[in-house]
């Protein structure tokens, strides 16, 4: 894995509806599809009911267009597409708790075995009863904008809580995460995915932030699970990805690639907000804790 280049996890799952030929043509030309030609990891977890595709692509900036494409193409095989890089930590694991365990899991050199795998596992769905009807449960295509306009202090629900219709917020001169839509299901995973990212917090904790041609110290305005909000002049464009630093009040620092998903234009109070690619799960735990601390820490 390049260190210097970041990683977008991803996920595939699909059932016994699914067109077995049609998934087989799809993995085989993942490589001329995604940026990574050879991915860092593969693995494949067979279920019961379902079979799971589990890879990683590396890309200097996120792969929108390659993405979309592939959404489409696994959806039209019969399957749902996770962009596992944008659950939270909890809701990740969950997944691979769910999906990606088990004595049937398999980590493969290449999209070629993985196709094939994954085809011999379809045809012997398709020809057991019941056969699910439609896609496996779970989000499809998710687009998350974790810092348009909204309420600078409001709490949100955590992923663990019971999911509920997420309402907007009124406008107000901070930008804030709002909810993101998806398909409802029943895995732990999927209640995510009608809810915000996370509680968010109003601070003022020092960062700097690097592009591949500045380094920018600012300071972080609110944070959450999912991300943050930086107020600055400097504003890299949407989809590209930096690398931040942040300094906590306790001297831990939170370190790892960010992916830009808002720009506010905006001469006073403008910026960026940035979504954490991290999946090291040091970085998770360390995160957590300060938030933990903060959820603890009255209201002043």
């Amino acid at each position: 894995m390049s260190v210097d280049v970041p990683v977008f996890g991803l996920a595939a799952l699909w059932n016994g509806s699914a067109r077995a030929e049609r998934v087989r043509e799809l993995v085989e030309g993942l490589g001329a599809l995604l940026p990574s030609p050879k991915p860092p990891g593969i693995v494949v977890a067979l279920r019961e009911a379902e079979a799971t595709l589990e890879l990683k692509v590396e890309a200097p900036s996120y792969p929108r267009t390659a993405l979309e494409e592939l959404t489409q193409q696994v959806q039209q095989s019969g399957g749902t597409l996770v962009e596992l890089w944008r659950l939270p930590k909890a809701a990740r694991d969950a997944f691979r708790n769910d999906s990606l365990t088990g004595p049937d899991t398999h980590e493969l050199e290449d999209y070629e075995a993985a196709a094939i795998v994954l085809h011999g596992h379809l045809q012997q769905l398709a020809v057991r009863e019941p056969i699910p009807e439609g896609p496996p449960a779970g989000p499809t295509s998710v687009t998350i904008d974790f810092f348009a306009q909204g309420s600078n202090a409001a709490a949100t629900p955590s992923p663990a809580e019971a999911p509920e219709a997420a309402t907007p917020e009124p406008a107000a001169s901070e930008p804030a995460p709002v909810e993101e839509t998806a398909q409802e299901g029943t895995r732990a995973y999927e209640t995510f995915d009608t809810q915000r990212h996370g509680r968010r917090f109003a601070v003022k904790l020092e960062m700097v932030f690097r592009t591949e041609l500045d380094f920018v110290r600012e300071h972080a305005t609110n944070i959450s699970n999912g991300g943050l909000f930086v107020r600055t002049a400097h504003r890299p464009p949407v989809d590209s990805v930096v690398t931040v630093q942040v300094k906590l009040p306790n001297g831990e620092r939170l370190q790892g690639d960010a992916l830009v998903v808002h720009v506010v234009d905006d001469p006073y109070k403008g910026g960026v907000g940035l979504a954490f690619l991290n999946d090291d799960p040091s970085f998770a735990e360390t995160l957590d804790r300060y938030l933990a601390s903060l959820a603890s820490t009255p209201a002043s």
